[in-house]
């Protein structure tokens, strides 16, 4: 099998070589190494290319191309360019595809669109337990989740997915090699090990506000759905929603209480029109999935033990928050944030002072 095309690399990585200008040189002088070498006057003569353009270009150094592809490897990654079979095929026909990434880990885990999973990096209790529920549950569904590698949400969707055994991607806003931050290294190495990581920038490069803007639009190109758990007002998880709006996908919201700060921006957008994400139920309607099959009475699949106890405990009766507490072993609060996540997927409901209910007969296998 031939190696890497190091003149593509050297030509992709050029500044101010985009997709746009790159498919002009190609469909020019046939191949990369041609472009290269050309003269300035008839690389000017190619629609779209500058004196500034075609100065870069003659700059474009294959050795350096090389060595980068060499540090890659090393790194158990290996470039990926729009020609080869793993590369994602959504990222081909989103406006401003890329033209090379560098990827470590299962590549095939991008054959497929997945749900990308969004949010605050400093998130509340709630945010991490409804993360862990809907990715976690999407995962053991068969569903990809993609995320950025940021703090927060992005390491709980992440996360999620690997502790089911499912599959998830990585985008990341600097080079392999690079762990940002550096709190993740541990998710990175799992990532690496058992999920795919993948970036438009080369190995070693160091991440900058521009990189994660660019990063975003990738995180939504590769999925089906964009869920944005929790946002504040002006979260930069809105530039993964634009992207995901303008490439045609599905933007779906989780609701908060309209006294959290960390609410305000999912808020919005149900008001604004995004589908509001009640429960695993309505991620996996995306995908044309079903939490149980239409009928049966079984409980999901993805309860957590906890949320099994809690539910076995109103299998008769109505009860009070502190009660059911008590019988659980648990805080008032860690017994309230259990019985909000069951009620967002209408197993149980609130009565009058504090009490709660099954809301159906639902067997406990």
């Amino acid at each position: 099998m031939s190696g890497p095309d190091v003149a593509y690399i050297a030509l992709a990585l050029t500044p101010g070589i985009g997709a746009a200008r790159l498919s002009s040189l190609l469909a020019r002088f046939e191949t990369a190494a041609a472009a290269i070498r050309a003269p300035a006057e008839a690389l000017r003569d190619v629609p779209g290319i500058s004196l500034a353009a075609a100065t870069a270009i003659r700059k474009a150094d294959p050795a350096r191309a090389e060595r980068l592809v060499a540090r890659t490897v090393e790194l158990g990654g290996r470039p990926l360019t729009p020609n080869d079979l793993d590369f994602p095929p959504a990222l081909r026909v989103i406006p401003d595809p890329p033209t090379l990434l560098f990827a470590a880990g299962n590549a095939a885990h991008a054959a497929n669109l997945g749900l990308a999973v969004v949010g605050s990096r400093s998130h509340t209790r709630y945010g991490a337990e409804v993360c862990r529920h809907l990715a976690g549950g999407a995962a053991r569904a068969g569903i990809m989740i993609v995320s950025g590698m940021a703090r927060g949400i992005d390491g709980l969707a992440h996360t999620a997915a690997l502790d089911v055994g499912g599959a998830t991607i990585g985008v990341l806003g600097n080079g392999l090699g690079v762990v940002y931050p550096s709190a993740n290294r541990a998710l990175y190495e799992r990532m690496r090990d058992h999920g795919l990581l993948i970036t438009e920038f080369p190995p070693g490069e160091r991440p900058n506000a521009g990189s994660f803007q660019r990063r975003n639009r990738l995180i939504s190109g590769l999925a089906r759905a964009t869920l944005v758990v929790e946002a504040r007002e002006k979260s930069g998880a809105f530039i993964t929603v634009d992207c995901a709006l303008a490439q045609g996908r599905e933007v779906l919201a989780v609701p908060g209480p309209i006294t959290s700060p960390a609410s305000v921006g999912c808020n919005r957008l149900i008001q604004s029109g995004a589908k509001p994400a009640l429960g695993l139920r309505d991620v996996l309607e995306e995908f044309h999935l079903t939490v149980t099959p239409p009928g049966s009475k079984a409980l999901p699949v993805d309860l957590s033990s906890a949320e099994r106890r809690l539910l076995a405990q109103l299998e008769h009766d109505s009860q009070h928050v502190d009660h059911l507490a008590n019988a659980l072993g648990l805080t008032s609060h860690e017994t309230l944030s259990l019985l909000t996540n069951l009620e967002l997927r209408g197993l149980i409901e609130p009565l009058p002072g504090k009490v709660f209910r099954r809301t159906a007969a639902h067997a406990l296998p």
